[in-house]
């Protein structure tokens, strides 16, 4: 009996509806809280213009339109960072960066790059120093196992960011 490759291997990131290599449903699903959020503040704004009667009705469309839009934007910047390398990237080079530590190990600083590259792709329109308070806030939250404290995974995080950044310039 001829075995068939496995498609839903974790490393690929496959669409978990389609199974394509390379998805990235955090970034989808961040669009499309985001998109639906802006939807839903165009429709009660054409809603109002257009009377009560069909206020409620714009806002349901607006919201499914601003979430599909939405979706489809938070995916394609999802898109362009591809986590499985960004973890092999810094697996092998975080010990050459000027800010670790001796003694801490990629298990303390990973959290942190993982924190800063999808930072990156939940806040696209903006720049690190814009985000960094609310960064530092869920900081506690996102490290898992780090035993980094924020003042030492900033530098982390920030590295990340910006090679994201260089990549996608």
């Amino acid at each position: 009996m001829e075995k068939k490759p496995r498609i839903d291997t974790p490393s690929r990131n496959p669409d978990p509806i389609t199974k394509a290599p390379g998805a990235h449903p955090v970034g989808t699903g961040v669009g499309a809280a985001a998109g639906g959020a802006a939807g839903i503040g165009a429709a009660v704004a054409a809603g109002a213009a257009l009377g009560t009667a069909v206020g409620p009705v714009g806002t349901v469309i607006g919201a499914a339109v601003g979430a599909v839009v939405g979706g489809l934007a938070g995916k394609e910047v999802a898109e362009q960072i591809n986590p499985t390398r960004e973890e092999a990237y810094w697996r092998e080079n975080y010990v050459s960066r000027p800010y670790v530590t001796p003694g801490m190990s990629h298990d303390d600083y990973g959290p942190a790059y993982q924190y800063g590259w999808e930072a990156r792709s939940r806040y696209s329109d903006k720049k690190f120093q814009e985000v960094e308070g609310d960064l530092e806030r869920d900081w506690e939250r996102a490290r898992g196992k780090s035993r980094l404290t924020w003042a030492q995974a900033n530098a982390a995080s920030h590295d990340a960011w910006d090679r994201v950044d260089r990549q996608n310039s």
